[in-house]
């Protein structure tokens, strides 16, 4: 989600708690839209990072340096010309609003003591930094707006700095019960948008957590709440917004997948209980954890977009091949039909007339019930006997031919399937290096000529997932088939247990034993809901999954990778989930 104003009001009492009366010792200018600010703090130095990017907005505390250009762009000299060794009086943000004021002391070139203001608006694509003289004058702005650009607010130098009102909307930290109940109940919208709708600084998102809290659908319409709902859910709002006036912040990461975020707050999500929950110390740690992976998981989707394709468009070709051959195969069903009509005509030859286009002979089959046969007038008995044996044996061989086929067709459907379920499940070039790698010895993909030189380097090699449970059994997951091979085959032990989702592609996951002894059964449960996780049936409630010892399990001559077979087998049905698993750093 976009930062809303109870997030910027945790970063300003974040700031406010650390770098209040720092000395800004370095100011930076990384990107066209974004500062770095260098501070002194008692507790050694830190760095601000103030973005105003149109698509993504922030501001945040970092350990991390960028690289700045040779040349300082002229926004940035300007800032360190007037505040290069400022003193940073206080950060503070008005009502709820996504603005957060950096006011600075400094002394100007007479040795006077002066005041400037310091603005990041992170308003989406209005975001802009403006920097102010102790009179609320622009001194400059990141971003210059003409009349011409916005009819609402100029943004240039020496024109009044103010927060343009586009909205008639209230300020949550000062609205009371009654002042709640005009604003929302009386909107014909869904509550949630009423909530948010009505008030600075609040996202759908927190407009949908104060329903979920008040116990009411958020898609309710906001005049269908009775008057005892009205009031409990103006009692749950103001006592979030108490929290935020008393900086009672709980900064989290909300994760769908594991290591893919679906969402931060300053405050707790209870919406979402039923997805994994990390708390951080600090919002900016937040911040910077939520964007680095969250774009991480982005630039891992677009390198394997080509894979995907490639994939997909497999994938529809041997669909379409399979269900050609399903259906030919079919037809091959009345083979042993015109077998039979052979025999009955070698039986019942002198039945037969000479010129006749059908007969109807005893099928002594069938308890001796009559069957009509179409013949060639112009063969004789025998000769249509024969044609029909010929028959029979093109259709047989043909439908040897495609069982063959279809087996081998569904084995190539059945891996890229498994295929594209990995892609959706990688987290790194190396995981995408070695589904590669696999489409390359399957024959799907050529080898690249730079990969095939002599001292070439290998890309990192990828790891099974591993977890450790509280009781410390360690329970490993394939992250591909030829990793699914390999841990099956070549790491497991033979009486450790192995996990996979029935019917469904997925990883292979297995349990280490532990000195011979036999699993707790809520071992078996946390292997079996692994299984489900990192499989194609990830998104359904319950899934089944076999599991059997490692002994059990085998490899057909020439099959696929990741394929296996087994005949002795338990099952049971799990819910896809690793929330109780603690991954084990390689």
């Amino acid at each position: 989600m976009a930062l809303d104003g109870i997030t910027v009001a945790n970063i300003v009492s974040e700031m406010n708690a650390l770098i209040q009366g720092a000395r800004i010792s370095k100011i930076a200018q990384p990107e066209a839209d974004e500062l770095m600010l260098t501070v002194k703090t008692p507790q050694g130095q830190k760095r601000v990072l103030l973005s105003a990017s149109a698509s993504l907005p922030l501001v945040y505390l970092t350990q991390q340096n960028k690289l700045s250009p040779m040349k300082a762009p002229n926004f940035c000299m300007l800032l360190r010309k007037h505040i290069g060794s400022g003193k940073i009086l206080r950060v503070w943000q008005p009502s709820l609003e996504r603005i957060i004021h950096f006011e600075i002391e400094h002394y100007d070139e007479m040795g006077d003591l002066r005041r400037k203001d310091l603005i990041l608006e992170l308003m989406g694509k209005h975001s802009n930094l403006i920097f102010c003289d102790e009179n609320g004058r622009i001194i400059d702005s990141l971003k210059h707006i003409s009349a011409q650009t916005s009819s609402v607010r100029e943004v240039l130098p020496g024109r009044e700095y103010f927060i343009p009102v586009t909205q008639e909307k209230l300020d949550p930290l000062t609205a009371g019960r009654e002042a709640f109940a005009d604003a929302v109940f009386r909107k014909p919208q869904p509550l949630y948008k009423a909530v948010y709708m009505s008030f600075t600084g609040i996202s759908p998102v927190i407009a949908q957590e104060v329903c979920c809290r008040a116990g009411l659908e958020s898609d309710r319409s906001a005049k269908e709440i009775g008057p005892d709902e009205q009031l409990h859910l103006a009692r749950i709002f103001l006592e979030l917004m108490e929290d935020v006036r008393a900086g009672a912040f709980s900064p989290n990461i909300i994760y769908d997948r594991e290591d893919v975020p679906a969402e931060f707050a300053s405050v707790p999500l209870t919406m979402y209980q039923d997805m994994r929950q990390v708390r951080f110390d600090t919002v900016s740690e937040v911040l910077e954890t939520y964007y680095a992976q969250k774009n991480r998981a982005e630039r891992i989707r677009q390198k394997s977009s080509d894979l995907r394709r490639l994939v997909g468009t497999m994938l529809e070709r041997e669909s379409r091949k399979l269900d050609l051959q399903s259906r030919q195969l079919k037809d091959t069903e009345k083979r042993d039909r015109f077998r039979l009509y052979g025999e009955l005509l070698h039986t019942w030859s002198y039945l037969v007339e000479p010129g006749a286009s059908s007969v109807t002979v005893p099928n002594y089959y069938d308890n001796d019930r009559e069957v009509k046969i179409t013949l060639d007038p112009n063969l004789t008995a025998s000769e249509n006997a024969q044609r029909f044996f010929e028959k029979y044996e093109k259709l047989k061989r043909t439908c040897e031919a495609l069982s063959e086929l279809i087996r081998q067709t569904e084995a190539d459907v059945n891996q890229l399937e498994s295929i594209r379920t990995f892609l959706d499940q990688a987290q790194s070039e190396a995981d995408l290096a070695q589904i590669r790698e696999e489409l390359v010895q399957s024959g799907y993909l050529k080898r690249h000529d730079s990969q095939k030189k002599k001292g070439a380097s290998r890309p990192e090699k990828s790891r099974p997932w591993h977890y450790r449970t509280e009781d410390g059994y360690d329970i490993y997951a394939g992250k591909n088939n030829l990793q699914n091979d390999e841990l099956t085959f070549r790491f497991a032990n033979a009486s450790d247990w192995w996990f996979h989702s029935k019917k469904a592609p997925g990883s292979h996951v297995i349990v280490r034993r532990k000195n011979g002894e036999d699993l707790p059964d809520h071992v078996f449960e946390l292997a079996a809901g692994a299984a489900a996780y990192y499989s194609s049936a990830r998104d359904a409630d319950k899934v089944e999954i076999d599991y059997v010892q490692r002994r059990e399990v085998k490899k057909p001559n020439g099959s696929k990778p990741g394929f296996v077979v087994y005949y002795t087998n338990y099952s049971m049905v799990a819910k896809p989930d690793i929330s109780r698993l603690k991954p084990v750093e390689p």
